[in-house]
């Protein structure tokens, strides 16, 4: 497998959804002649496990028309490989394979899961034993099952030009740490492919050094660039994760995003959150080097999600754990994680000591905040109540 790294270029989020319906936009508008598309592969990461395994069997463009006929995709890669999303990151990715498409616009892929894995090795030094699964940090392995709305592909809205004569490149970026939905009362682990779509037209680049306040580099931190806005209506928007990486063994990092103003937030679990407020233009290469200090005192944020009585398999609330920091000067609400919690389960976490919010947001139901949630404390989400 082909992996290197590069400079990537502007960010574009998309909606995922399952595959299905009829409609969107005809491709190849009138420019004649071909041009090409070039795909890879990369992710967003996370320290909460130690791989996470997809398998991608091939990907495919919407050429226009009813997209539940075949006639209406084409492929344009089938890599037929399993990747571990884990090893793809702060620029690294892998080539998934480029073809040739009629020059014009098109709006939608999908990809497709494969239902066997390749021959490959794991971490473990075995074979893999599932196409899509995740080795926790004890080296417990787990299955990951995918919802039956995606057996059929994930569709990525998607926005995209193919010039005559020219390549066009664009990466999936494969979220792990949203994508994982740790085991419920069922006791199965959930896929749930949470992708945007790079471009590589425009972009801005935050990259430095995260150091120990006492004792050099820091490994394993958490990088990334949030919007917050505080008018948005829905308490879920008022900060919105964009992009993000973790440090790597020499506390390197590097961020890419879309131009625009961002607060630069650094976590790891033992140590205080940090944040710098950043305005980012196009071309941009913003050196910023991160120092973090231990944190005073730690403590355990726990609590039960209940989506459905009883409890319906296949459902999970995304919980993001907030709390006011500086930010150059001012005070900025900050997201410090993110955690999937299926339905009718418990969770816990650590965190350093102080209020945090939990805002809680599940399919179709109405977003869930809990306003102070003290470390060590309680945060129970139910969607159930009113």
């Amino acid at each position: 497998m082909k992996r290197f790294s590069f400079f990537l270029t502007a960010i574009a989020s998309v909606l995922i959804i399952a595959c299905g319906g009829n409609g969107g936009g005809s491709a190849g508008s009138g420019s004649g002649g071909t041009g090409s598309l070039a795909l890879s592969l990369q992710d967003a990461s996370t320290d909460e496990y130690k791989a996470v395994y997809v398998t991608i069997k091939e990907v495919q463009v919407h050429l226009g028309g009813n997209e539940s006929e075949d006639k209406s995709w084409k492929v344009v890669a089938q890599p037929n490989k399993t990747y571990d999303l884990l090893e793809l990151t702060n620029g690294v990715r892998e080539e998934l394979g480029i073809s040739n498409l009629e020059a014009g616009d098109y709006t939608q892929m999908r990809l497709i899961l494969g239902a066997k894995a390749d021959d490959g090795i794991n971490v473990l030094s075995q074979k893999h034993p599932y196409p899509n699964y995740v080795i926790e940090l004890d080296d417990a392995v787990h299955e990951l099952k995918v919802p039956s709305g995606f057996q059929t592909g994930i569709k990525i809205v998607k926005l995209f030009k193919i010039e005559f004569n020219r390549t066009t490149e664009l990466i999936l970026d494969f979220d792990a740490s949203r994508s994982v939905v740790q085991a419920g009362n069922s006791g199965k682990w959930l896929l749930k492919p949470t992708i945007k779509v790079l471009g590589t037209d425009e972009y801005a680049i935050v990259e430095g050094q995260v150091k120990n306040s006492s004792d050099g580099s820091l490994s394993g931190v958490a990088v990334s660039a949030q919007e917050e806005d505080a008018s948005s209506a829905n308490e879920e928007d008022k900060v919105i994760v964009q992009a993000a990486t973790l440090s790597d063994a020499q506390g390197l990092y590097s961020l890419f995003v879309e131009p625009g103003s961002y607060n630069i937030v650094a976590y790891r679990d033992g140590y205080d959150p940090k944040c710098y407020a950043e305005k980012l233009s196009a071309g941009d290469a913003v050196p910023l080097d991160i120092v973090l200090s231990p944190a005073a005192s730690t403590g355990t944020l726990s609590g039960l999600v209940t989506i459905t009585k009883p409890t319906t398999e296949g459902l999970y609330a995304t919980l993001s754990i907030r709390r006011s920091i500086p930010c150059n000067g001012t005070s900025a609400i900050i997201e410090i994680k993110s955690i999937n919690v299926a339905d009718g389960s418990n969770y816990a976490t650590s965190l350093p000591t102080g209020n945090y919010s939990v805002v809680a947001s599940s399919y179709s139901k109405p977003t869930k905040t809990i306003a102070s949630a003290p470390v060590s404390g309680t945060a129970n989400i139910d969607f159930t109540a009113p």
